[in-house]
């Protein structure tokens, strides 16, 4: 009897990946030698832990049913992965695809050719028009995300919501396949400071979720996301939250032509700080508009070197990662999951910004409920 592809959503599939076999990795088959070759490197991260594992003497099989990938790795905190990953979504091909969509290492050729340019890009009365038409979009796609995230659910099930909500509004799920990210959301649960990747573990009371949803729509990318409670959420982490959120507000009321980039993180490390919290180094803010990633490049914390000064037509978001305890990250053995390195909470909030010639435009805004965020819905 077949079972379904790893790599082709709902194909019948028979061919059994050799290393998951010589692992005792079971449930792992393709419906084709090409179908294989094209998830290879997605596929591969489920071998390296299990293969470089000391304590990996036995070849018992690994339960069909969720389980931790790496049961041997010193994870940082309580959080655990629950594999395996659903299969990789399809999206039609008649929307319009980033050039790295189809790329065997998910680069992108675009954004290759300005690696390192500081220049901004000055977006014309047209490309404005196109970032405010992607940025409803992704944030139509977030609300759906928003009215999901509730105990019991699984991030996998909020990914597949995702992408359905972007293939429905004709838009490519900006992550899917970018350097090999293999699903179309990013969903960071408690410990995890960004790019969690969606699977199998149920959302539980009391869990921080933050989903950052970037969606593109006819060469245009829109970016942002949100922390959101489930069930009923600690005090402590609830404040953690709102000073998160006021950080983000207290760097965006600076947005003008003339003010300089690195000016946001000194505003947004004086605040997280006085709240005894701290502000992650390792990812920031960027320039966005066709590409997914570009100048400038925006630091949120104190004293940084960012290079730019804000002008009319510039396209950027701000989204600090801000930790309970230390700033400092480290990152899982799939290669993309950034957490705390002493296991304790972050959270993030991200919008994408036009500068105006009087001030700026919040692109992502929430298009109800005044624009506040969602876990302020569970403020009473």
């Amino acid at each position: 009897m077949s079972n379904s592809c790893l790599g082709c959503s709902g194909e019948a599939a028979s061919l059994q990946c050799p290393s998951c076999i010589k692992l005792g990795i079971s449930g792992s088959v393709f419906c084709s030698q090409d179908c294989f070759k094209a998830n290879w490197n997605i596929h591969k991260i489920l071998h390296k832990p299990i293969k470089d594992s000391p304590t990996n003497k036995t070849k018992e099989p690994i339960a069909s049913g969720p389980y931790n990938p790496w049961p041997h790795y010193g994870f940082s905190g309580p959080l655990r992965p629950m594999y395996p990953l659903s299969p990789k979504r399809h999206v039609p091909e008649h929307i319009m695809r980033p050039d790295y969509a189809d790329h065997p290492n998910g680069e992108s050729a675009c954004e290759q050719d300005v690696k390192g340019s500081t220049h901004i890009k000055v977006l014309d009365d047209e490309e404005i028009e196109a970032m405010r038409v992607v940025c409803r979009l992704a944030r139509e796609c977030l609300d759906v995300a928003a009215e999901a995230a509730e105990v019991g659910v699984t991030t996998d099930e909020i990914d597949r919501l995702v992408h359905e909500a972007a293939i429905e509004r004709e838009c490519y799920p900006s992550p899917l396949n970018y350097f090999n990210f293999p699903k179309s959301c990013c969903t960071s649960v408690n410990e995890v400071i960004c790019h969690g990747i969606p699977d199998q573990r149920p959302l539980e009371n009391g869990d921080l979720l933050n989903v950052d949803i970037t969606v593109y729509h006819r060469g245009f990318h829109g970016d942002l996301n949100e922390t959101m409670f489930v069930g009923e959420v600690s005090p402590a982490h609830r404040k953690l939250v709102q000073v998160t959120y006021e950080s983000l507000q207290k760097a965006a009321a600076l947005i003008k032509p003339g003010e300089k980039y690195r000016e946001l993180g000194n505003v947004i490390n004086k605040h997280v700080s006085a709240h005894g919290f701290s502000v992650v180094r390792s990812y920031c803010g960027h320039g966005i508009h066709r590409l997914f990633h570009t100048a400038p490049q925006v630091p949120h914390y104190a004293k940084n070197k960012a290079v730019g000064i804000m002008k009319p037509g510039h396209t950027f978001t701000i989204e600090p990662m801000i930790s309970e305890g230390s700033w400092r990250d480290i990152t899982w053995p799939d290669d993309w999951t950034a957490v705390t390195s002493d296991g304790k909470r972050s959270a993030q909030f991200e919008q994408t910004f036009l500068v105006t010639e009087t001030g700026h435009e919040v692109l992502t805004r929430r298009r109800n409920n005044g624009g506040l965020p969602y876990f302020l819905d569970k403020i009473v």
